[in-house]
């Protein structure tokens, strides 16, 4: 607990009202997720300005409201009665607020003298920081399994899900906003995690979600094509991600040379760099070779991904990762170099994975098998960009006997730069293309659906290319379509639990989905995995 009066001293540049004898208990941004005692931050957004929520933040038990000049104004003129704390920029000092409120800033200890609690929330775990275009998520679920195989308590923040130990909640952003990420660690550190690793998007590095935080170490996985809608070109969205490689953000890193943004990351960091690369799958196949790890590919089956491991000192493992794909098993050499890099044994690493006869982790929706042992084999996946369909399908390809369909839509109101390219990797990459629907949001789906036809009808005019919509129609037919010793790969909703259709969140599972066409055509599939 704070006093508000010392949040005022150390943060406002005015006051108005009296904080004196006020307790803090936390703080939000949204009102819906406020609990009393704590303090609401108005900011300015897209179409309305925080502030003018202020007083039902009063009304939920907010004790102050922190905001801009703009956000002190409309307050005022909604009688707002608690003490408003005027800032600059509340977003940007969001972070450095959250860090001290909840004890989890960089500069911020338990024993603060404005902390009017005595209560050890003992030490704070280490913290893995994972960004990246494609992969973050793997690399941390992956992270996740292999702390837990070591022995260690641990926590994840992901697109797909965030764990505090063995409790499970649905994630809304890749990254949590500022508030929210720090109570969240406050949380870990009070339930006694040792580790947590975070997935950290450009967007929360642009916009402030990570603030206040300094990562134990930060993984780079690659760059490509994506995000074109929040960023204006490529060298832009390169930006966004690179300062989480400078000592204000995290101590140490290990970068994938696999792309050339790699050794760009590598070459202007400010920490120290550890990096890896994958020959197979690199750009530049020679330098990948020359990183301070090499990962060679091994077996690759329809349940696993084998691989070897080698580094300095001689030091070399061989093991499986449960997924299909030299790019996992790239990202899985990454996970265990992070954590080597701050501190985990590397013989207690060997001595668990090979105790278990490899990698035990689950990837939600990341080239996740719904398919039975007879029958088509199907995978769903979350990758929505041109670079994770040509390293997925070309996974796909390698354990399929048969022939291979790519079933996949694209996002409405999102980089649309992209949709060609995208039409283009997945014909060239399948024998068959289905192509459907995925979140229209405000955009004519009919019209998504054209330019990525036009993507693949110009890469090869003669393939085999159908439309389906809506997606539920898409998976029956693209069933009909195969059979046995064949496969499907369906990109894009991954994990998800829903569509968005002109804003409306509709209930929906690409995975009960596929099982239940696999179902209908006769084959039969495994129960659902609880999770």
């Amino acid at each position: 607990m704070r006093r508000l009066s010392a949040l005022a001293e150390r943060f406002a540049d005015r006051v108005v009202g009296d904080t004196e004898g006020i307790q803090v208990t936390g703080i939000t941004l949204a009102t819906a997720d406020l609990r009393a005692g704590e303090v609401f931050v108005a900011i300015a957004g897209a179409n309305r300005h925080g502030a003018e929520f202020a007083r039902t933040a009063e009304d939920a038990g907010a004790v102050a409201v922190l905001t801009d000049a703009a956000g002190a104004a409309l307050a005022a003129a909604s009688d707002v009665r608690v003490p408003v704390l005027v800032v600059g920029d509340p977003r940007a000092l969001l972070g450095a607020v959250s860090g001290w409120v909840y004890g989890t800033g960089r500069n911020d200890t338990d024993t603060d003298t404005d902390t009017d609690t005595e209560h050890d929330l003992g030490p704070m775990p280490l913290l893995l920081a994972t960004t990246g275009t494609n992969g973050k998520t793997s690399v941390s679920h992956l992270l996740e399994g292999i702390l837990q195989q070591v022995g260690a308590v641990t926590g994840l923040s992901s697109t797909a899900e965030r764990h505090i130990d063995d409790q499970v909640v649905v994630s809304r952003l890749t990254t949590p906003e500022a508030s929210e990420m720090h109570a969240l660690l406050a949380l870990m550190r009070e339930r006694g995690v040792e580790a947590i690793a975070v997935e950290v998007s450009a967007q929360a590095l642009s916009r402030h979600r990570v603030d206040g935080i300094v990562f134990d170490v930060a993984g780079f996985t690659n760059l490509s094509h994506d995000h074109l809608d929040d960023y204006a070109d490529m060298r832009e969205y390169f930006e966004a991600k690179a300062p989480l490689f400078q000592p204000e953000r995290a101590r140490r890193g290990v970068v994938s040379l696999d792309t050339a943004a790699g050794h760009e990351i590598a070459a202007g960091a400010g920490i120290p760099i550890v990096t890896v690369g994958t020959p197979a799958i690199a750009q530049d196949a020679a330098a990948a070779a020359a990183a301070d790890w090499v990962v060679h590919i091994g077996a690759e089956l329809p349940a696993y991904t084998e691989f070897t491991l080698s580094g300095p000192q001689g030091r070399t493992l061989t093991t499986r990762v449960p997924v299909i794909g030299p790019h996992m098993a790239a990202n899985a050499s990454l996970a265990i170099v992070m954590m080597l890099e701050v501190g985990y044994a590397w013989d207690d690493i060997v001595a668990a994975l090979t105790r278990d006869g490899g990698i035990r982790a689950y990837l939600p929706g990341r080239t996740e098998r719904v398919s039975g042992d007879t029958g088509p084999t199907v995978f769903v996946d979350f990758g929505h960009s041109p670079d994770a369909f040509e390293k997925t399908l070309a996974a796909v390809r390698r354990v399929t006997p048969g022939r291979v369909l790519m079933l996949f839509g694209a996002d409405g109101d999102r980089d649309a730069s992209k949709r060609l390219d995208m039409g283009r990797t997945a014909v060239l990459g399948s024998d068959i293309l289905v192509i459907t629907d995925h979140h229209p949001r405000f955009e004519d789906p009919a019209s998504i659906r054209r330019t990525l036809i036009e993507g693949a009808r110009a890469a090869r005019p003669d393939a085999q290319i159908h439309e389906y919509s809506p997606p539920e129609a898409a998976i029956v037919a693209a069933v009909g379509l195969v059979g046995e010793g064949d496969a499907i790969l369906w990109a894009g909703p991954g994990h998800q639990d829903y569509r968005d259709i002109r804003g409306v969140r509709t209930p929906y599972s690409a995975r009960e989905l596929a099982r239940a066409a696999l179902r209908a055509a006769g084959w039969a599939v495994p129960e659902a995995r609880q999770h």
